[in-house]
């Protein structure tokens, strides 16, 4: 039986990512991927000679290892996994794997809703301040990938739950704690304890130097704050209370950020990102940003000119005076809620995929508010009609893109707002959340 220093299970970005990084290090490596390989990452792995094998696990060549580096999207509760974890085999995340080898300054974005918009808002003022910074983690290019390659100065990471999972000496310098709201509870016993206690190893290993922002109108992270005994410093961010000390607050309008003494004041309307979650993410960069140091004056250029990431709140066109809107990055009900609390008009409400155990009742009040049709896209929408059936607003069924975006066009009237935002997952019907949201762009010029 072969021995590697390191097997790498999955070979998508973090996966080949982390088996360049394995090989510039001079370490024995191996990629497994149960299905088939892309034929991008295939010749990458080609290209560094680096062995591989697809469509299958090798359980000798895997378990022989003295690391094993897994894939955020297999879960832990996998039989091959389990047995490493059984035969003392350490399973971590790319993010781990990567961190052992950089000595750059680490701002990490977590939450169940906004870490990319907060990731990359953070990423551009970083940028526009002239700062050498790399984009990773569940956004950008390979955090391995860059370690190994380009060798950043600063990395601003979007970490997931299941990245957090893997992650065990790995600490942020900077910590981010957006919200957290049920997500995934699949993958934690349906347990919403054991996915709080996931969110909170974002701070795991922090010091007295080190920064933990956190909202502090999140009613889950102010009740785990309290149970726990947090080393670093905290720098709460909130829109209905006023900080006393640093951190950021709304008053009378305006934004507040307070750090060192030193604040920063904007208007809301100055913000390139509008609605209330946007004010949360918009905080959250700046304090992120502020304490690194950037002038306010670039936080604030920053903060007007960003342009908002696709599949989130994007605008596609305006037809027959009915705007269409992506939102096909919401795959849960907190996402969805957010979206639907910031439109400002009546809405054509596109919804509908792979459930992940959604409780709709959470979005009644908006729906009943600012709803006038639902057009369900799924394979299977009882749920969906069976929640909202009570509402006197129009419902229908569709299963396919072009279907539901022609239904807009026939249920929708001038300055109505036709929104898709599926609060579900999008494997019944679509790739990925990207196909989602490209099948409806495309279907919406086709109009």
């Amino acid at each position: 039986m072969r021995q590697y220093d390191i097997v790498i299970l999955g070979s998508g970005e973090s996966g080949t990512g982390a088996a360049v990084l394995a090989k510039t290090k001079g370490l024995n490596v191996f990629v497994s991927d149960l299905g088939r390989i892309n034929d991008k990452y295939k010749n990458v792995l080609l290209n560094h000679d680096i062995p591989f094998e697809e469509g299958k696990h090798s359980k000798d060549q895997i378990l022989g290892a003295n690391t094993i580096v897994k894939s955020p999207g297999i879960p832990d509760n996998v039989a091959l996994v389990q047995e490493a974890i059984n035969i003392k085999v350490p399973v971590i995340s790319e993010l781990e794997f990567a961190y052992r080898y950089t000595n750059a300054k680490l701002v990490c974005i977590t939450g169940s809703n906004g870490k990319t918009t907060t990731t990359l808002l953070t990423h551009h003022i970083c940028k526009k301040a002239g700062l050498n910074a790399g984009l990773a983690g569940n956004v950008g290019n390979s955090f391995a990938w860059q370690v190994a390659k380009n060798k950043h100065d600063i990395y601003i990471l979007e970490v997931s739950s299941f990245q957090l999972d893997g992650m065990f000496e790995f600490k942020a310098d900077i910590a981010v704690l957006l919200n957290i709201t049920p997500d995934h509870l699949d993958r934690y016993n349906n347990s919403f304890s054991k996915y709080a206690d996931s969110k909170f190893r974002i701070i795991q290993n922090q010091k007295a130097e080190d920064a933990f922002i956190y909202c502090a109108d999140d009613t889950t992270i102010i009740r785990e704050i309290q149970k726990r005994n947090i080393k670093s410093k905290k720098y709460p961010f909130s829109i209905n209370e006023i900080i006393d000390g640093e951190g950021a607050w709304l008053e009378n309008n305006q934004i507040i950020i307070n750090i060192k003494s030193n604040r920063l004041i904007m208007t809301m309307e100055m913000l390139a990102l509008q609605g209330k979650h946007n004010i949360y993410n918009s905080m959250a960069s700046s304090v992120a940003s502020k304490l690194i140091d950037i002038r306010k004056e670039t936080i604030k250029a920053s903060l007007s000119d960003f342009q908002n990431i696709e599949h989130r709140l994007e605008v596609v066109a305006n037809v027959m005076g009915i705007e269409f809107i992506n939102d096909s990055k919401a795959t849960n009900i907190n996402s969805t809620w957010y979206a639907l609390e910031s439109m400002q008009r009546k809405v054509i409400w596109i919804v509908g995929g792979l459930d992940k155990g959604n409780d709709y009742s959470h979005l009644m009040n908006l729906v009943r508010d600012k709803v006038k049709a639902i057009i369900c896209l799924g394979v299977d929408n009882k749920k969906i009609f069976n929640a909202f059936a009570d509402l006197p607003i129009t419902m229908v069924e569709t299963k396919s893109m072009k279907e539901a975006v022609r239904y807009a066009i026939y249920l929708g009237e001038k300055d109505d707002i036709a929104l898709l935002s599926p609060a579900c997952a999008s494997f019944d019907l679509f790739e990925n959340y990207i196909d989602r949201g490209n099948q409806f762009k495309e279907a919406v010029k086709e109009l």
